[in-house]
């Protein structure tokens, strides 16, 4: 794989081969140097669409009593980055961090990664995502973290609500169907989130919140379905919580006039 052979070069010549660490997957390490406060797209999830891309920064900060030399990080998917079937590294000609000086024994290092649907982005990678990070100080101390943070990379996710009939008289049946859907990067479109739990939530004409009415599964197409009483003027949506791969979304509220 493209990104294989790329891990290889990057993190052999620059790292591994440098350091003599004697494998890419096991924590290591030389002297006082430190990594931490490592921050991924600002803390939040990395959310791409069907045929989209998205770019973010990741930092960290590095110390050491001698100063910092250099520093590097890597994303990747997999049990550890020898095993990794996806990954992404810096958008910097030399695939390393900018550090900037805070302190003598303080720096902190910033990069920009692109995760694109189609390229690094496939549908079985989507989930949990690891960082592996070394740091090089001025007086050859070094450290390298196979893991020094997790984050997620996630296919968006649609969903609608049409409410029906409208108008309707009070007490009568309203049928609400819709659709909950995700980006299918494998395919570059729209698919259906089969067997998902939704919620129905209604909010009355006048408040600001919804209330759960009852919870109805996605059929094989991510289709929805269910019937409800009209009892006032509302707007009726559905609300999808989200899960590790795929974010929590709600569609928008669609008004009844009830009558």
């Amino acid at each position: 794989m493209r990104f294989r052979a790329t891990v290889a070069a990057v993190s052999g010549a620059l790292a591994l081969s440098a350091l003599a660490i004697p494998a890419a997957h096991a924590d290591a390490g030389r002297g006082d140097t430190k990594i931490s406060n490592v921050v991924v797209n600002g803390g939040k999830p990395v959310v791409v669409g069907a045929t989209g891309s998205k770019t973010f920064s990741v930092s960290f900060t590095v110390t050491d009593d001698g100063g910092v030399e250099w520093a590097q990080a890597i994303l990747y998917h997999g049990p550890n980055i020898d095993e990794s079937d996806s990954g992404a590294v810096a958008n910097t000609g030399d695939h390393r961090s900018k550090c900037t000086v805070v302190s003598a024994t303080k720096s902190t290092c910033t990069a920009t990664y692109t995760l694109k649907a189609g390229a690094n982005l496939v549908n079985k990678v989507a989930g949990t995502w690891k960082v592996w990070a070394i740091a090089r100080a001025r007086d050859t101390n070094y450290v390298q973290r196979d893991n020094a943070k997790t984050f997620q990379a996630q296919r968006l996710s649609k969903l609608t609500a049409d409410a029906a009939p409208e108008p309707v008289k009070k007490g009568k049946t309203l049928t609400v169907t819709g659709a909950l859907t995700r980006a299918n990067w494998d395919a570059a479109k729209y698919s259906g989130y089969s067997g998902q739990s939704v919620k129905l939530q209604f909010r009355k004409n006048g408040s600001s919140t919804y209330t759960t009415l009852k919870t109805v599964r996605a059929d094989s197409r991510g289709n929805l379905k269910t019937t409800t009483t009209a009892s006032a003027d509302g707007y009726y949506r559905f609300a999808f919580a989200g899960d590790s791969t795929t974010p929590a979304v709600s569609a928008a509220g669609d008004f009844v006039d009830v009558r």
